[in-house]
């Protein structure tokens, strides 16, 4: 008799006792977990002077821009996304083709650089302004409006350009996935076809589109770059300013735990919004929504209203960075080769190492075939959904305490100080890189290795090999492809990395995120606009995969 790696065996003591595989991905899980135990921990220092002055002051500005941050972009990303995934699912215009894989673009731009180029464009001094005053013989600012970019509705439409593809890629496969008979019988019950939309399309995407806009909550309120620049002081700011500013580690994890709650919550919406939301096929066999073609001047707004947010949010930064970039070849190319070479090495060392860990807790947790277990794992994974600030803050503290303990014992067992060993160095900083991204590994690996039948494994211990002789001759070979496509998304996500990496970089160590936010914060954009169009360049990568994996998934057959 088989048995799955899904299994709902209850938890088995006797089990563990004798499987170190599974021992090991626990003890990955809980090495996962310390950055979230040690908030917890730091939460319980008495801080009261500190939050009597937060209270008073700025305590609740950061609330209320976190919160009107978070609704400007739920509201937007959902508008922007589920618009764009309707028009190019039900309507066949002209340049679907291409806008149909172009809408994910901005996804590869990390929002700093954006907010970096759109201030660079739209300010005073910036392009659109002097054209302006150029076109209309303006003298000074006094003599016309125009909108303040550096506010919170110019982080809201920031955030918002580059966090729609969360929600167009997820309403899109909704879309793509119902029934064209649900459609085409709301249209024959009289219904117009906006009225169709809205009581049928619409409904039956809603599950997905909330877990679209809960990933771009999430990536907003690990937002650091963009609010700083804009100067819209969060509760992710507030990490910053309290713990730099006010010398208090234990304050900023109180704020850290407020930021933890808020993740927690989405989770917890983002579960609840699949569980309730499910829909099912009456049919085994139902054909696909019907695109129907649209002409002239309908035609070509539906192009116009897709190529906007493309423009803005892609298309826009990758010109104005190559112009900067080709204008400055020759300047700080020496500053430029060093941070590349630091945030190449870091990126590799964090893929290889994340996704060790990530392929050993996936391995522990399929040879457990506990749901418990596999419990454990995903509570591990927590720390993607945590803003970098936060993580880095429960990283730096026990990595202090255990420097310091090593420098104790070396001290009194060998007279020989050790200092800090990994406290303010490289190996702290792909630890952290590690843990945060560890998900990324584990989904992408379980979901693999859940694809392998159970009787393969049984097979290869009939043949007399063990758990890591069957890992390594037969599960690697069979989910090579996932296992470089779990180094590829670290890889990049650990390139654009910059809360994370501001506060663990050693002295003097920059890569070529802090290198852009050091030259764009000191109004040098053209400087830093090589090191910014690196990392542009390098998210495009996982964009094309997702590309390639929607198309090859919307040409197979259904039913396979």
């Amino acid at each position: 008799m088989s048995t799955t790696a899904n299994s709902t065996s209850p938890f088995s003591l006797a089990r563990l006792r004798f499987d170190p595989w599974v021992w090991l991905a626990m003890a990955i899980a809980a090495l996962a977990m310390v950055p979230i135990v040690t908030i917890f921990a730091l939460s319980w220092s008495n801080n009261q002077d500190i939050w009597r002055h937060l209270l008073d002051t700025v305590f609740w500005i950061y609330v209320k821009n976190t919160l009107v941050l978070c609704l400007g972009v739920a509201l937007f990303t959902s508008l922007m996304g589920t618009g764009a995934a309707w028009l190019v699912t039900r309507f066949n215009f002209p340049l679907k083709s291409v806008l149909v894989w172009a809408l994910l673009l901005p996804l590869a731009v990390p929002s700093y650089i954006l907010a970096f180029v759109i201030t660079d464009q739209l300010e005073y001094a910036g392009f659109v302004q002097k054209s302006l005053r150029a076109l209309f013989g303006w003298q000074t600012a006094r003599d016309y409006w125009f909108p303040e970019i550096r506010s919170i509705q110019g982080a809201i439409a920031v955030l918002s350009l580059v966090l729609y593809p969360y929600v167009y890629l997820l309403a899109r496969a909704a879309f793509v996935e119902q029934a064209a008979q649900l459609f085409e019988m709301s249209r024959c019950l009289g219904k117009s076809q906006t009225q169709s939309f809205f009581k049928v399309a619409l409904p039956l995407a809603r599950p997905a589109i909330v877990v679209g806009v809960t990933l771009a909550l999430m990536e907003t309120i690990n937002e650091y770059g963009t609010v700083e620049f804009f100067a819209v002081p969060t509760l992710t700011a507030g990490i910053f300013d309290v713990w730099l500013n006010m010398s208090s580690l234990s304050a900023a994890a109180q704020i850290a735990l407020l930021l933890v709650s808020f993740s927690i919550l989405l989770l917890g919406l983002e579960r609840y919004s699949r569980n309730a939301g499910k829909f099912y096929k009456l049919t085994g066999q139902s054909p696909a929504m019907f695109a129907e073609p649209l002409s002239g001047f309908k035609a070509w707004l539906a192009t116009a209203l897709c190529l906007l947010p493309i423009s803005l949010g892609f298309i826009l930064p990758i010109t104005v960075l190559t112009n900067y970039a080709l204008r400055n070849l020759d300047q700080g190319l020496e500053l430029y080769l060093s941070s590349a070479w630091n945030s190449f090495s870091l990126a590799i060392m964090a893929a290889l190492l994340t996704t060790i860990l990530g392929l050993l807790l996936a391995y522990g947790v399929r040879l457990s075939k506990s749901n418990k277990i596999r419990s454990i794992a995903e509570a591990a994974t927590l720390g993607y959904a945590i803003p970098g600030a936060v993580l880095a803050v429960g990283i730096l503290y026990p990595l202090g305490v255990f420097d310091n303990a090593v420098d104790s014992l070396m001290k009194a067992w060998f007279d020989y100080p050790t200092g800090l060993l990994l406290t303010g160095t490289g190996g702290a900083l792909v630890l952290a890189y590690s843990l945060r991204f560890i998900a990324l590994s584990y989904r992408t690996l379980d979901a693999s290795l859940t694809k392998i039948t159970p009787e393969m494994d049984d097979a290869s211990r009939i043949l007399g090999s063990r758990s890591g002789k069957t890992l390594w001759r037969i599960h690697l070979p069979l989910i090579r492809p996932s296992v470089l496509t779990a180094m590829l998304l670290v890889f990049v996500d650990t390139m654009k990395e910059l809360p994370i990496t501001l506060i663990l970089r050693p002295f003097n160590f920059d890569t070529l995120s802090t290198q852009v936010w050091d030259l764009a914060s000191l109004e040098q954009l053209e400087q830093s606009a090589l090191a910014a169009l690196t990392i542009l360049l390098a998210g495009i990568i996982p964009v094309i995969i997702m590309s390639r994996n929607i198309g090859s998934s919307e040409r197979r057959p259904q039913g396979q």
